[in-house]
């Protein structure tokens, strides 16, 4: 078994409900989307062909509990599932960043997925699979990238959605795109609507700039 990776590096997580602690991500090559936004377009094809048995060597070296899986989109590659499962059976705490548009019935339960919920400013919106939310588990994060106000309304309709008709209570991240929406602006919203959301702030960003690789 093996996957297409990108990169391997030891970092502070930057995102979701685990920002601020050291992890050790696994970023694969490839996605099936093309977000206006998108921050790891190197991803898209750059990688190198390893075992999964050489991945789980390089995340032990780092010797560090948590471990995330991103992309590019992850699920795109059919062994990522048994890497998922691979990790957790030599008891790392996991985290799959996905997009929303790709099956997650296989998926070990036991992962931590974020699922990033496109909005329209992405040009990527319609594409989310329509059955997303059923495979979402209670420990599992929602994210929504929000890039203008449009993104901010669209993103509180699906939350609506989300805690009323399929009352769903997971964590939920709203995250300005990194110099396009001003933090304070997409709070001063989520403040006058009293959403109940978390802010999520590309710390990998505000620490090492917008455009270093491997961090």
């Amino acid at each position: 078994m093996s996957l297409r990776v990108n990169e391997i590096f030891y970092s502070i997580q930057g995102e979701s409900s685990h920002a601020g602690s050291p992890c050790v991500f696994i970023r694969l090559t490839g996605c099936n989307l093309r977000c206006d936004y998108c921050d790891t377009r190197y991803a898209y094809e750059e990688g190198d062909l390893l075992d999964i048995s050489e991945v789980l060597r390089q995340v032990d070296y780092y010797a560090c509990p948590l471990v995330e899986i991103t992309g590019g989109e992850p699920l795109l590659q059919e062994d990522t599932a048994d890497l998922i499962q691979n990790l957790l059976e030599k008891n790392y705490t996991v985290l799959l960043e996905t997009n929303g548009t790709l099956d997650l019935a296989e998926i070990d339960r036991r992962c931590v997925k974020i699922i990033d919920i496109k909005c329209p400013s992405s040009g990527e919106h319609e594409k989310r699979h329509p059955d997303i939310f059923t495979w979402v588990r209670a420990m599992d994060e929602i994210k929504f990238v929000i890039g203008d106000r449009a993104d901010y309304d669209y993103a509180r309709r699906i939350l609506a959605y989300m805690r009323g008709e399929l009352h769903l209570r997971n964590t939920v991240l709203f995250s300005p795109v990194f110099g396009q929406t001003s933090p304070d602006t997409l709070v001063e919203w989520i403040l006058e609507d009293h959403l109940d959301v978390r802010l999520n702030l590309q710390l990998h960003k505000m620490i090492w700039g917008a455009n270093q690789q491997g961090v």
